[in-house]
């Protein structure tokens, strides 16, 4: 017996010393949320990507925080989320919002051993982030297109609002993505003068609603609705704009919505909902989960793209559109078309000529943006109305 036990041992260490054998460890995600992490919006969307993360990694455990912002917890610094998150053993901290930005920075700096991911963030890109921090997103503004698009097919009134948050590179690069889209639907699919597309951008301040601060989205979507606007478009990360329409609705107005974020945002909204593009943060969290926990991750700035073939693929596209109970067939089967031909290139709507607001150059005739001059839009394109800059 002791001859087989000290084989059975000297077989063990020889397993364990075999090059190239992997042994599960356990890996902990540690999330930090700016609002509820079941807001039917941006964090629910990416708490709901922690998860993903745990269900297709062994020994994968998701930690968070949510509510991450001066009005929810004021005081509290991203920093000191993050040494709670580390402390409870997090491997890798995703800070989840653009307004994360510094602390993050401050964070990594102070913990060079944890890998840091700023979602929205561009630190990689210029070069200023730490050898610890990288950046993620995805090319959201194709989904905006088609959100844009769906808009555009369906108002009778050719009046397209939106609910926008705050004002910045992001929120412009995006309303703009969905004015394009808009645009293309009525010139080319309608056959309509732009002149008489109406796409109106009111901001409330923040990504979500914190009362007494921001502008209250029931009361900017209701009074869109009120002057004419029939169908609403969401930036924000709350669904508020197709609460209202439905409100709307039930009182016998003929009005859509589109919200943002999360897939199931149109759930229990009924036929006012057109549809929602949305974040599928799960493969890309457990592609730089997998890559830290094999010690091959580097600091990178990350912008994946839809996945063609099926840009609701859960285990592949990073941003997809999902059809809402209110999109009518004929609509459906024109925005299909319109997502092939995205996905082909055959249409490339970031292609000049195109001008900001105030009539300046953004792109010239037969110029296509670089995802540089996308990413920093300085402007609002023309055409659309709203401010451009919060000053």
């Amino acid at each position: 017996m002791k001859k087989f036990h000290m084989l059975l041992a000297a077989t063990l260490m020889a397993l364990i010393l075999m090059p190239g054998l992997a042994f599960a460890k356990d890996f902990t995600v540690g999330l930090i949320l700016v609002g509820p992490y079941n807001d039917k919006g941006y964090s629910q969307a990416q708490y709901e990507g922690g998860k993903y993360v745990e269900a297709n990694m062994p020994g994968a455990k998701l930690i968070y925080l949510d509510k991450v912002n001066p009005a929810d917890r004021p005081g509290l610094t991203v920093p000191q989320v993050a040494e709670d998150l580390i402390e409870k053993g997090a491997d890798i901290i995703i800070a989840g919002s653009d307004d994360m930005k510094d602390g993050i920075l401050e964070a990594a700096a102070m913990h060079p051993d944890t890998t840091f991911i700023h979602v929205s963030g561009d630190s990689a890109w210029t070069g200023k982030a730490p050898a610890n921090l990288g950046n993620l997103f995805s090319r959201m503004e194709y989904a905006k297109m088609m959100a844009g698009f769906t808009a555009a097919m369906t108002t009778k009134t050719g009046k397209i609002g939106v609910v926008g948050p705050l004002i910045n590179e992001e929120t412009r690069r995006l309303m703009s993505a969905a004015y394009l889209g808009a645009s293309y639907a009525w010139t080319e699919v309608r056959g309509k003068d732009i002149k008489d597309l109406s796409f109106n951008v009111k901001w409330i301040g923040f990504w979500f609603n914190i009362p007494g601060v921001t502008a209250d989205p029931s009361q900017v979507a209701g009074a869109l609705f009120d002057s004419g606007y029939d169908v609403l478009i969401s930036g924000i990360d709350t669904p508020e704009a197709v609460t209202v329409a439905k409100q709307r609705r039930e009182a016998g107005k003929e009005v859509w919505a589109l919200p943002y974020d999360f897939e199931k945002a149109c759930e229990g909204q009924g036929e006012v909902c057109l549809g929602v593009p949305y974040f599928n943060w799960g493969p890309s969290f457990l592609d730089t989960a997998k890559q830290v926990a094999a010690g091959t991750y580097k600091s990178a700035f990350v912008l994946n793209s839809p996945y063609w073939a099926n840009i609701n693929d859960h285990d592949k596209s990073p941003v997809g559109f999902m059809p809402g109970p209110g999109l009518a067939a004929d609509t459906k089967a024109k925005l299909d078309e319109f997502i092939a031909m995205l996905g082909s290139g055959k249409v490339d709507l970031f292609t000049g000529p195109l001008n900001y607001q105030d009539g300046t150059p953004f792109l010239k005739a037969g110029e296509k943006a670089t995802d540089k001059q996308i990413w920093y839009m300085q402007q609002l394109l023309e055409g659309m109305e709203g401010l451009s800059s919060a000053k």
